[in-house]
């Protein structure tokens, strides 16, 4: 975490390890990578498929994906997970998501969650099928739009 080639990102996930280190410390009183790993954001995990970090770490996290189709490699991951994370930061940071204007636009919103489902196929098709069981979104959609 501390290569020069990450220099570029500021060293950012070698400062995420550290704050998480020093949130388990104070929890817990001892350090373990299990929960170091389980206090890392969002952006710490798609940073993995960054450039500089994907290539220190020979690619490895390319297998967290199994049932990716052929033509999709470490740019397309990083592209889908960047867009999903800037749109989760956006809803926790209670931005608009689905305005365009003074319109109402689930455009934005429908894509993202095509991305999520997506990437959570190639990772394991059951684990999909679990989310989408709970997912209400496609039936709130419906609703809202019925009322504009």
């Amino acid at each position: 975490m501390s290569d020069r080639s990450l220099a570029v990102s500021g060293f950012h996930m070698k400062h995420s390890v550290r704050e998480a280190e020093e949130i388990v410390l104070n929890k817990y009183g001892l350090i373990s990578s299990t929960r170091v790993m389980a206090n890392q954001h969002f952006g710490f995990w798609t940073r993995l498929f960054d450039l500089a970090h994907y290539r220190l770490i020979g690619g490895s996290t390319i297998h967290c994906f199994p049932n990716r189709p052929s033509f999709a490699n470490r740019r397309d991951i990083a592209s889908k997970l960047n867009r999903i994370r800037s749109f989760r930061n956006r809803i926790y940071h209670n931005e608009p998501i689905c305005f365009s204007g003074y319109c109402v636009n689930f455009d934005l919103a429908t894509t993202i969650q095509r991305e999520i489902y997506e990437v959570l196929q190639w990772m394991d098709q059951d684990l999909a099928a679990y989310v989408r069981h709970f997912d209400d979104i496609d039936s709130e959609l419906v609703r809202l739009t019925e009322l504009q």
